[in-house]
């Protein structure tokens, strides 16, 4: 009865952080509107503060050992960690060009690009349910963009193409991760992010340098916030709870952060979402959801 309630208790207690890292994540573009620096800077200053933090953590809980294993895996554990990278980029540039839930219900695609590539990749055979995932997502997308209506704007066309390049890059982080094997969640993190910060040192200094003398208090404590909280910590939380928890209810659980981000564009940022575009993003987190949730065998 002992090992049950203490396997009942972690369990408690990884569902409880990952609920937390989760609603962390929505609030990212809350926190981003507030630092006035460049895409590229941005994702770098975050690299590099979450590489700090974590590899901080590494040192206290002793967990070193875990990269030895990375020497055979890292051409992989680069090409991943740069087109992270590149996803943040492209994240923080849709914040920009739209509305956070907008971006954000973009960005969520990934998912669905993943599943169209896997056939590919790894040979697997679309099922007639993943057909259906991947025509009402796409239809999903569709109303987000708003063909046809005159709501949507160019600038909001702009946001949501960015969007669907974070989506794309993303998508290659999830994949490159399905061929490392050797390295465990945290420590495979850790080594993306120095590989993200190799790639994007040359990119700032190509693009203009750094301004980090212009920001005022509150873009330093947003910016603190991006990269301790948003990535450092929580990144240490999401793949701590990773391990006490099956793979469908971490899927479930994971949909709060499109749920909160919406939420904090509307109340918060008092951003229009209309109807259509609501539609659409239930249409891809819904069935998104539905396509992780396991897939049948005809």
């Amino acid at each position: 009865m002992q090992k049950i309630d203490k396997a009942g208790k972690r369990e408690h207690r990884a569902r409880v952080m990952l609920c937390i890292s989760m609603i962390i994540f929505g609030t990212l573009g809350l926190f981003t509107r507030n630092i006035p620096v460049s895409s590229g800077e941005l994702a770098l200053y975050r690299a590099i503060l979450a590489a700090i933090l974590i590899g901080v953590f590494l040192i206290i809980g002793r967990r070193w050992s875990g990269l030895r294993a990375a020497k055979k895996e890292l051409p992989l554990l680069f090409a991943s960690g740069a087109a992270m990278g590149i996803n943040w980029i492209l994240l923080f540039q849709a914040y920009r060009y739209t509305t956070v839930s907008i971006a954000t219900l973009s960005y969520y695609f990934a998912p669905v690009i993943v599943t169209l590539t896997c056939p590919i990749l790894f040979r697997e055979r679309l099922t007639k349910k993943q057909w259906v995932c991947f025509i009402m997502s796409t239809l999903g997308l569709i109303l987000i963009i708003g063909v046809g209506s005159p709501s949507g704007g160019r600038s909001d066309l702009t946001g949501i193409l960015f969007g669907l390049g974070a989506a794309c890059f993303y998508a290659a982080v999830i994949l490159l991760n399905k061929f490392i094997r050797q390295v465990g969640g945290i420590q495979r993190t850790f080594l993306q992010f120095l590989a993200a910060i190799i790639v994007l040192i040359p990119y700032v200094v190509c693009t203009g340098g750094s301004s980090l003398g212009k920001l005022n208090t509150v873009a330093w404590i947003s910016l603190l916030a991006v990269g301790l909280i948003h990535t450092g910590i929580t990144y240490c939380m999401y793949f701590t709870a990773l391990k006490e928890l099956k793979g469908q209810e971490t899927a479930i659980l994971s949909y709060l952060d499109p749920l909160v981000a919406v939420l904090v564009s509307v109340v918060v940022l008092h951003e229009k979402l209309t109807l259509l575009q609501a539609i659409g993003g239930i249409l891809i987190l819904g069935f998104t959801l539905w396509n992780e949730l396991g897939t049948e065998e005809t």
